[in-house]
């Protein structure tokens, strides 16, 4: 019936659509007067993982908060008028524009939910909006770029899929398919590169053509800049965001955090791709309630674990240092930044576990138990 079916008794009303603006700013138009500034002060396309913050910040409202939404990819069929014939710089720019994540404030009025707008906590984050880098690959050699030669700021964030709170209430943006957005066409594809699928083929969204930083054999080292766990404070929407290279680089489907007995924060990970990981990260400092300023620099400093299971169902959590496991020189990692951009590589040499497709984690919010959806299954 290409209709939203409930049962009897609900209902289902279209909240927060792509096109709509997030604060004050243009109502989508079908055409081609709907432009790439026009993109960009508006809702992304797809949205994924959402989460519902009450206001004030540490309140338990539920008639009052910010939405944050993920906009994971773009449809470029129906962002495009005519499509993507031709396929030019501009529509490269309107397709940057539908990705990444917004913020928006919600009211319940008269027991219906309502977008309010114009709003100080509105926010639009793109392919290009500018991101710092924190933790041990922040400015590492292979995070540099000709555009930014420091290797602590990249354009953007890409592929948006699931998501992660923290006890500091702020939000967690989980890159995903980055590769989807590269290609190498060069003869020799380095082992990095294969190993989060960049072929020379398969850049579906062809930013390459009208952006060369998304050519790899150009610039190998910006793939290196996404496949991050991305922070942003969804109540100061002037705070930079930030990627958490402690986190691991991989498909990331998300980041369930909950906190350890000793109020250390873990961060459980699933790869998204079939025969990959499930990790999780420890904080190596304890959470402290009531001092947002302080926990922000908590995921920028841990330890990385890779999950190995047994056949008898018992397992280990093994964990991802420089100079354990065989994860040396040797073997291909010089320091803990490699180790962190090549976290694939990393458990494939002490052993993991290869899952099917190993997608949203949960935490039992009682128990503790963790649970780990394998979508392949």
């Amino acid at each position: 019936a290409d209709t939203v079916v409930v049962p009897p008794g609900y209902t289902a009303e279209v909240l927060y659509a792509w096109g709509d603006p997030v604060s004050e700013g243009p109502v989508f138009k079908p055409d081609a007067s709907n432009t790439v500034a026009d993109q960009e002060r508006q809702a992304g396309m797809h949205h994924d993982g959402i989460h519902f913050f009450p206001l004030p910040v540490g309140s338990a409202t539920s008639t009052r908060g910010l939405l944050a939404v993920n906009h994971e990819y773009t449809d470029d069929g129906l962002l495009h008028v005519g499509g993507m014939d031709p396929w030019t710089e501009e529509k490269v720019a309107k397709s940057q524009a539908a990705h990444g994540a917004s913020v928006v404030e919600l009211a319940l009025v008269n027991d219906r939910w309502t977008v309010v707008r114009p709003s100080s906590y509105a926010r639009r984050v793109t392919a290009r909006t500018p991101i710092g880098f924190d933790g041990p690959a922040a400015g590492h050699a292979r995070l540099r770029t000709a555009a930014d030669p420091e290797g602590r700021t990249v354009l953007g964030t890409i592929n948006n899929c699931a998501h992660g709170v923290t006890p500091w209430d702020t939000y967690l943006t989980c890159e995903e398919n980055f590769n989807g957005y590269f290609v190498n066409a060069s003869e020799a594809i380095p082992a990095g590169q294969r190993r989060y699928g960049i072929t020379k083929t398969g850049a579906r969204y062809r930013w390459h053509e009208h952006d060369p930083r998304f050519d790899a054999a150009a610039h190998p080292n910006e793939p290196n800049r996404f496949g991050w766990v991305v922070e942003f404070d969804p109540y100061e929407p002037a705070r930079p965001l930030v990627k958490h290279t402690a986190l691991g680089r991989f498909k990331h489907e998300g980041a369930a955090v909950t906190l350890a007995r000793d109020n250390r924060v873990v961060a459980y990970m699933g790869d998204d791709e079939r025969f990959e990981y499930v990790y999780k990260f420890v904080s190596r400092r304890p959470f402290v309630p009531g001092n947002r300023e302080a926990s922000r620099r908590l995921l920028e400093d841990g330890t990385l674990y890779v999950a190995r299971f047994d056949a008898t169902g018992a397992g280990e959590w093994v964990e991802l240092t420089h100079g354990t496991h065989g994860l040396d020189a040797a073997a291909g990692f010089a320091s803990q930044a490699d180790v962190l951009i090549d976290a694939r590589a990393a458990g494939d040499r002490v052993g993991a576990t290869k899952m099917d497709r190993p997608e949203w984690v949960a935490v039992h919010p009682k128990t503790g138990e963790v649970y780990c959806t394998l979508t392949n299954n």
